[in-house]
């Protein structure tokens, strides 16, 4: 039976909208402090704003992206970012695949690139947690499967399915066919459109370890099991 606690320990909440600010990101982190969600994510600019917040908070890990929203960053500026994360105290980055070159069957640079991100933080003094983002809803099934074993040999610890800037739903079934996929080769996090319990519970059940979902609902979720 899932705790409360347990739930939260598989959400990640954030602050990575153009217009929060400081006061957001303390919002959040007390949410987090109060519910133990697992993974505190914010805009680069405010990683070392964030860090030394939950530096003494077991089980709450700091987070942010890399050429988040879009993936189109050149591949130096994307690795530059990587690098200031890395020194600014991230646990975890997640990192925005080149859709756009994706979708130009660019597969080599795609996964060059993602590579020498992902050994950055392999190379770092300490864990750093890494997730490629797809940006599922804008993929076909084809080149979801595509994008799927981009991100398994890319060495990333989790596919993650999206931004959240694209509109759509949780795409519970769609995850359902990249759980099978990926196997055991690569663990998911699901995000965007994650809005109930029933969501929640559906991509659970089918085995996605982590899920990137709005504070509010996240909380709503989390209530629901206590």
């Amino acid at each position: 039976m899932l705790k409360a606690k347990d739930v939260a320990q598989l959400i990640d909440v954030s602050a990575v909208r153009t217009h929060n600010s400081l006061t957001d990101i303390e919002e959040v982190v007390a949410y987090a402090k109060e519910y133990s969600f697992i993974n505190v994510h914010v805009l680069p600019s405010w990683v070392e704003t964030l860090a030394p917040m939950i530096k003494e908070v077991p089980d709450v890990y700091v987070g942010s992206p890399v050429g988040f929203p879009s993936g189109a960053h050149k591949t130096s500026t994307k690795l530059n970012e990587a690098k200031e994360l890395i020194e600014d105290g991230v646990e975890e980055m997640d990192i925005v695949m080149n859709v756009g070159k994706f979708k130009s069957q660019e597969y080599d640079y795609v996964l060059d690139e993602l590579k020498q991100i992902i050994g950055l933080a392999k190379d770092a003094d300490r864990k750093i947690m890494t997730k490629v983002l797809i940006e599922l809803n804008t993929l076909t099934d084809e080149e979801v499967e595509r994008a799927c074993q981009l991100v398994i040999d890319s060495g990333a610890d989790f596919l993650k399915t999206g931004t959240g800037w694209v509109p759509g739903t949780a795409n519970v079934e769609r995850i359902r066919k990249i759980m099978a996929w990926v196997g055991d080769k690569v663990k998911v996090k699901a995000a965007g459109g994650i809005r109930t319990r029933e969501d929640f519970l559906a991509l659970y059940d089918m085995g996605v370890q982590r899920m990137g979902i709005n504070t509010k609902s996240a909380i709503e979720i989390v209530k629901s099991f206590e």
